[in-house]
């Protein structure tokens, strides 16, 4: 990255501040296209849309970095497995000196309804065993954003876990898909005008279409 800084020129980086992106999921190929995998899609959809390649190892985590303008930006996707996310996302933060503003950790939300998103400033662990471990090794700290993304509910009485493992059915996926370039749209405004604009714009946007899917079945 220091050489990238160089390049584009070191003050203008650190005057940009940069951002650390989390997505949050598990590694290998059998949970690939899995409800609890959406923050793992996010950052790729995202790191495709602005060229930036994810073809590192750090701290733990698959690792890409670049600039959208001059705003410097690093990718993770822990390899941790999800529950131990933290054990990334806490080294990361640390490794580039990040105020915890400057972290946005990307999660699926099962009080969301399908391919519905929220950007949130902070907030707890929402009973999510990544978010919990990501508070944990921020020291307790949870003042960083969260990007949730709606998986909606198990229906009837599947277990919660075994519906977090599943991949979406063909509606669903075409939710997620949708969701994502929305998403990615979503975080270039957020490296333009920051987190406080971009939440305000986009979360209202999504309250009307959390209002058209939530009676809409998946």
């Amino acid at each position: 990255m220091f050489n990238k800084l160089s390049k584009r020129g070191f003050c203008t980086a650190i005057s940009s501040r940069p951002w650390l992106f989390v997505g949050l999921g598990n590694p290998g190929e059998k949970f690939r296209g899995t409800r609890h995998n959406v923050g793992f899609e996010m950052i790729d959809v995202f790191a495709e849309s602005v060229g930036i390649p994810m073809n590192r190892i750090h701290c733990k985590a698959v690792f890409g970095e670049g600039f959208v303008g001059d705003i410097p930006v690093f990718l993770a996707k822990p390899q941790t497995y999800m529950n131990l996310s933290g054990e990334s996302a806490g080294p990361l933060a640390a490794y580039y000196k990040l105020p915890l503003n400057r972290v946005l950790v990307f999660h699926d939300d099962m009080n969301l309804p399908c391919g519905v998103l929220r950007l949130r400033h902070n907030g707890g662990n929402d009973s999510h065993n990544g978010l919990k471990s990501v508070i944990y090794h921020f020291r307790g700290n949870r003042e960083f954003a969260r990007f949730r993304i709606g998986i909606g509910r198990p229906p009837g009485q599947m277990d919660p876990k075994a519906f977090l493992l599943q991949k979406f059915n063909n509606t669903a996926q075409e939710r997620i898909d949708t969701a994502l370039q929305e998403g990615v749209g979503a975080l270039k405004l957020l490296l333009s005008h920051g987190l406080s604009e971009t939440a305000r714009r986009f979360n209202h946007e999504q309250k009307y279409k959390h209002i058209r899917l939530q009676t809409m079945p998946t």
